[in-house]
């Protein structure tokens, strides 16, 4: 993967609280999906991420006290909705006598709730994509907004997978959503004219969203981010048929997606790509994803996620080492990133030995917080049969890691003198 890239627990409770004392499965898991969908209609009708967020917060807290004793309701999606819409009417109302509140009769006016039926939700969510996109939104905060109001990532996701400080993501976090409000940003899809300047922001929120979940490899996250990211990459193929790019992006989540479920076996052990079972992989995700790739193609021009891509559809064809070494340079010139020159190295040693290997990583890589640097450098070492500093990457890799799984391959992987990645 090339990716390097504010809510908190009071923004998503359900994610602790609900899915722990319901079980995290059977309808107690329907919100784990709903959220932006929920997020994303309550804001186009108020104008305010916050006011929303805040409201969508309070009908969770009411879900984790009453579901457990009360059942969960035939359709969860319309109580929560319910009760967040409720709650904004209650703010709303108070909004006139507050000095700090202006009122506006349009945004204000109660009945832009009332056209909200429960039974039948909206999809506003593509619509609140570019809203964050929005060139009134500083460039910095764009993608990071997009992937906690539309998909439920926290500050501290985001930072990590930015590397960027909790803190700073949780500012810009902040003053992005003021700015929504303050700005009166409209909730729609920009007109043709208009949507060059804050696709590039859209994509890369889709993908982050991909990247984020893809370093965890437990079934958990992947009912959730991944399922959204394959649909909004999905329908922005749909709103923009002829952008390559948006094709590349798809091809790349559809490809790497189709591995799920072969990337973990039955005990929940992680299994590197080399070593899955080919079978267990989602035909029909390769052949959307080939056919998303083949259509950037057909446009001439090149573009990191259809590099990305076109690495992802290469190995899992078994192409040549040299091959894909070629496409890993293009794209670490094309888009330099960390996660590009971790992949480099790896391709690097397997068409040129481990010592090669080592050298780009040296020369490339020089976030020693960068998980799976120390990774692919332990495997390195050990191949060079430098023991000691084998031992001592794996140890770093392993204690950088955020994944269950994945420890314990390392963890084998380090103890094991025949271990490999």
């Amino acid at each position: 993967m090339g990716f390097d890239g504010a809510g908190s627990l009071r923004r998503h409770p359900f994610r602790a609280g609900l899915d722990r004392r319901a079980g995290g499965g059977g309808p107690a898991a329907a919100p784990r999906t709903s959220y932006g969908r929920l997020l994303a209609l309550l804001a186009a009708r108020c104008g305010d991420v916050t006011t929303a967020e805040d409201a969508l917060a309070d009908a969770f807290e009411r879900a984790v006290r009453h579901w457990p004793v009360d059942g969960v309701p035939a359709n969860p999606d319309a109580w929560l909705l319910t009760v967040a819409r409720n709650r904004i009417r209650d703010v709303v109302a108070g909004a006139p006598a507050r000095r700090t509140v202006a009122l506006d009769p349009v945004r204000h006016d109660p009945g832009l709730l009332d056209r909200i039926d429960p039974e039948v939700l909206e999809d506003r969510r593509l619509e609140l994509l570019f809203v964050c996109a929005h060139p009134a939104i500083d460039p910095p905060a764009r993608t990071p907004l997009m992937l906690n109001t539309l998909l439920g990532c926290t500050a501290e996701q985001i930072g990590r997978a930015f590397s960027v400080p909790t803190a700073t993501t949780a500012a810009r976090l902040t003053r992005a959503k003021k700015r929504i409000r303050q700005a009166r940003i409209p909730f729609r899809v920009p007109a043709p004219a208009e949507l060059p300047a804050r696709v590039d922001a859209v994509l890369e929120a889709v993908y982050g969203a991909f990247a984020i979940d893809w370093h965890t490899t437990g079934r958990e996250l992947h009912e959730s981010l991944t399922g959204e990211a394959l649909h909004l990459a999905e329908v922005l193929t749909q709103v923009l048929p002829d952008d390559p790019e948006a094709h590349g992006l798809a091809a790349l989540i559809d490809l790497c997606t189709a591995r799920i479920p072969a990337r973990i076996d039955a005990t929940g052990d992680y299994i590197p790509l080399e070593r899955q079972d080919r079978r267990r992989w989602d035909a029909e995700l390769v052949v959307r994803g080939r056919a998303h790739l083949r259509r950037a193609y057909s446009f001439a021009t090149v573009g990191r996620y259809q590099l990305e891509a076109a690495i992802q559809a290469a190995e899992g064809a078994g192409a040549d080492p040299v091959v894909i070494l070629d496409l890993h340079r293009a794209l670490h010139r094309f888009a330099p990133t960390l996660g590009s020159a971790t992949s480099l190295a790896a391709a690097t040693a397997r068409v040129h030995g481990p010592a090669a290997g080592l050298a780009v990583l040296d020369a490339e890589v020089d976030d020693r917080r960068f998980q799976p640097a120390w990774a692919v450098r332990a495997h390195l070492c050990r191949l060079l049969g430098d023991t000691e500093q084998a031992y001592a990457a794996y140890t770093k890799a392993i204690d950088l890691s955020h994944d269950n799984a994945e420890r314990r391959f390392l963890v084998r992987a380090r103890d094991d003198p025949n271990g490999q990645l």
